[in-house]
């Protein structure tokens, strides 16, 4: 597939919003999909952040593979981060993220008469769950949340029972994919709006990725009898075992690929990592 172009101007006002707010916050959470470690990080996001403390939320950590959450945390804590792994829309890891910024808190205010709340800004690439993260905080349904890509939008500052105070940004993606593969694995994980993709190449593409990564859930998922020679056949394959069948017998590819994409993402093919610390 060719490198993929997207940068609504929404997004461009989103790096100048992150540009004149970051001197306001205390902590940068940067939210990524732990399937897409790497992919769903934005270059944008060091450039602009800097040395301000930052916590990384691993999240969808539930969808990801175990093994691979672990190397990721022990990589990213090496790199000076704090790390949290979560499920936002579920609320697992929520505890320990509050513990965290609690004694971050405390730390703020240690030796000071007066009392300060601690102030953080939520960064991150649409879809990675940003909105999901905000409410858990907040204990209500503040921000929107889907998903669809780019439903957030504008500036709030929303506050925790804690005291603690919230500066919710969109969603940022940077204007061009330098590396193909990152514009690929955040489409698969729909943080690209499917509309601007062909889908049945787009699921082709996570064929081809599966069955050399993950073969075995493949064959699990679909109970087809073994991976083909081709990422094509072994999607033809899948589309005859699911019954895929358009008249004079043709295989209905764009079902197919629908289907390959939303169990995907759903987790029905199982707990998959595309990124290792290794790659």
């Amino acid at each position: 597939m060719d490198n993929i172009n997207w940068y609504p101007g929404h997004m461009k006002k989103t790096r100048e919003l992150i540009e004149e707010n970051l001197k306001l916050v205390d902590l940068v959470i940067e939210v990524v999909d732990a399937r897409i470690p790497v992919s769903s990080r934005n270059p944008i996001i060091d450039q602009l952040v800097g040395g301000k403390r930052r916590v990384i939320i691993l999240n969808k950590s539930d969808l990801s593979d175990p093994s691979a959450n672990e190397e990721w945390k022990e990589k990213f804590k090496k790199d000076g981060n704090m790390v949290v792994t979560m499920n936002c829309m579920k609320g697992q890891g929520s505890q320990q993220l509050m513990k965290l910024l609690a004694s971050l808190q405390a730390e703020k205010n240690e030796g000071q008469i007066r009392n300060k709340p601690l102030r953080m800004m939520i960064v991150g690439v649409p879809n990675v769950g940003k909105s999901s993260l905000i409410n858990r905080l907040t204990g209500r349904k503040s921000a929107k949340t889907g998903d669809r890509p780019g439903v957030t939008r504008g500036k709030q500052w929303l506050s925790l029972a804690s005291g603690m105070q919230l500066l919710d940004t969109p969603g940022i993606l940077w204007p061009k994919f330098e590396d193909p593969k990152a514009g690929l694995d955040l489409a698969f994980c729909g943080s690209i709006k499917d509309e601007i993709l062909d889908v049945s190449d787009l699921a082709l593409e996570l064929v081809k990725v599966l069955q050399d990564k993950y073969p075995d859930n493949l064959i699990a998922r679909y109970k087809i009898e073994a991976i083909c020679e081709t990422p094509l056949e072994t999607m033809e394959a899948i589309a005859r075992k699911r019954g895929f069948i358009l008249a004079g017998k043709r295989i209905d590819y764009e079902r197919c690929a629908r289907t390959l994409l939303d169990e995907f993402r759903g987790g029905l093919i199982g707990n998959i990592t595309l990124e290792t610390v290794h790659d």
